[in-house]
């Protein structure tokens, strides 16, 4: 699947449609919705503190301001038990936010919100907070994207940057999200238990640029679909980890 990804990822150029009269009237004829939320979770099977927080984020999966994405790291492999789902790319990623935010904290479970705040991943009440941060921070750099299939393709859209923001480069990733997978922990800190994930990325890469003007891409689905996935989520991100400019998902194929 990441072979075929890249594949995509590396035509785009054949994909991608600038601004048009025919974009721009189907834009108008769709009612703006306020930004969602973006949270990621970092976390890991092998770490004793993350079963609440990976409760709290099926909880807040289910609300319908919020996108809710998992990243199974891989750093605490040596404790004793494999993470099945984790992926060196998302310990990439979370290392790659701490760099960002000049922080460097780097730990599980932690919630990255709107890639620009961060909180303990089973303090609901610090995620509320980091939510409200965002959102004020971003609201005047907040991006249309639209996702939607025509048969066989999916086609994404982002609009331009809003009149008077700062424009940064952007990256427009694709995650394909597994909406729950339960695993049977056998050894390490939480051997004996059998916990959920919640819409855990299976794969993320990146599919196109944004410099402030509007860009579509169209991606063949059959592609994308497999067994490791029911959907699928975009994102419009400052360089590769800042802040989320905007989001959407297809939880169903």
């Amino acid at each position: 699947m990441f072979q075929t990804l890249r594949k995509i990822s590396l035509g785009i150029g054949a994909a991608l449609v600038l601004s048009g009269a025919t974009l721009a009237m189907q834009d108008e004829a769709v009612a703006e919705q306020e930004a969602k939320a973006v949270i990621e979770l970092f976390t890991s099977q092998g770490c004793s503190s993350c079963p609440p927080a990976d409760k709290l984020l099926g909880k807040l999966a289910r609300r319908d301001d919020v996108i809710a994405l998992t990243f199974p790291v891989d750093y605490w492999d040596y404790l004793g038990w494999k993470d099945t789902l984790a992926s060196p790319a998302y310990s990439a990623r979370q290392r790659a936010y701490a760099k960002a935010r000049g922080d460097g904290q780097v730990y599980t479970p932690q919630a990255v919100i709107d890639g620009a705040n961060h909180a303990v991943g089973s303090h609901a009440s610090d995620i509320r907070s980091a939510i409200a941060s965002a959102k004020d921070r971003l609201k005047n750099a907040r991006v249309s994207l639209k996702m939607r299939t025509e048969g066989d393709t999916l086609i994404i859209t982002a609009g331009a940057a809003p009149k008077g923001a700062r424009v940064k480069p952007a990256t427009i990733w694709l995650a394909l999200v597994k909406k729950a997978e339960t695993v049977k922990i056998s050894r390490g800190e939480n051997r004996g238990q059998t916990i959920t994930y919640h819409q855990v990325v299976r794969n993320m890469t990146p599919i196109g640029h944004w410099t402030g003007q509007r860009v579509t891409i169209r991606l063949p689905k059959h592609h994308l679909q497999s067994g490791d996935s029911d959907g699928c989520t975009v994102l419009l991100q400052q360089d590769t980890a800042g802040p989320v400019l905007a989001a959407v998902e297809m939880k169903n194929w």
